[in-house]
């Protein structure tokens, strides 16, 4: 029985360290990054060539903090709820229960079109339009028994007038607008698909949601932000193979389609092809 040489001992060593250093990586998210406490991953991203592209050019971290741009501006993420599918982000010129922010400072919320049709804020998120004139939009064109103005997940402006920013303002909202609309007009997005302080005519607004199961006894609890949900544009199968052969999910820059990233090469299906 003959041994080993040195020599074929030392190769077959490393050729074996090799195997362990590849199956060990092979689940590796290569695109996984973060930013400040903020874990970004898969569909998002904060680089060109990762997550969805339908995703790219949304998030960016400035200073270990993350940041989403869309159309009507520029908020601060406060979470990303991968779960639930979920982002939540701050607008720092949004009226809370402490401050009430006139002037059309806010950004409101609008997304791109080609976006809309997966990212939008959440059905318990709701949005109390503030100081709107009597010209606006939110109230041209509906009866009085079909007003937009109503509670969304039980939070409403009859409740936000309790917070100490309105001091000894408005306590009740007009049932009949006539030439003196309520001084708040809370709506749920999909009632007006935008919230554009400018074209809806209004001075401020604020932006509170839900998280069932709980259940707040007033407007000095409720979560102040916008929640916005997301869904993965597409077929997600395309993913899931692409994880499964050791890849990553990502895209071409170029031409915008999805790639699977593998160990120094990209495949436009997965990684054991």
């Amino acid at each position: 029985m003959s041994l080993l040489t040195p020599t074929v001992t030392i190769v077959l060593f490393l050729i074996f360290l090799g195997s362990v250093s590849c199956s060990g990586d092979r689940n590796v998210n290569k695109c996984r990054s973060y930013c400040g406490n903020l874990t970004v991953d898969f569909p998002f991203t904060t680089r060109s060539g990762c997550g969805h592209h339908g995703y790219r050019e949304l998030l960016f971290c400035v200073n270990d903090v993350l940041m989403l741009h869309i159309s009507s501006g520029s908020y601060r993420v406060l979470e990303i709820d991968y779960a639930y599918k979920a982002l939540t982000i701050h607008d720092s010129d949004m009226s809370t229960c402490n401050s009430i922010v006139r002037g059309r400072k806010g950004n409101g919320f609008v997304v791109e079109s080609w976006r809309a049709q997966y990212l939008n804020p959440a059905p318990d998120n709701i949005f109390m339009l503030i100081g709107c004139t009597a010209k606006s939009p939110l109230f041209q064109g509906f009866p009085e028994k079909h007003l937009p103005c109503r509670n969304v997940s039980g939070m409403g402006c009859e409740d936000y007038y309790g917070c100490p920013a309105w001091g000894l303002g408005p306590t009740h909202s007009s049932k009949a607008y006539g030439l003196s609309p309520p001084e708040c007009c809370s709506v749920a997005y999909d009632a007006i698909r935008a919230i554009n302080l400018t074209k809806l005519d209004c001075e401020g607004y604020s932006s509170a949601y839900s998280l069932a199961p709980l259940r707040v006894s007033g407007p000095g609890e409720w979560s102040y932000g916008i929640r916005v949900s997301y869904s993965v544009p597409g077929d997600y199968s395309f993913c899931r193979a692409c994880e499964a052969t050791g890849g990553t999910c990502g895209y071409d820059a170029v031409a915008v389609h999805d790639l699977c990233l593998c160990d120094g090469w990209n495949s436009t299906t997965t990684c054991d092809t």
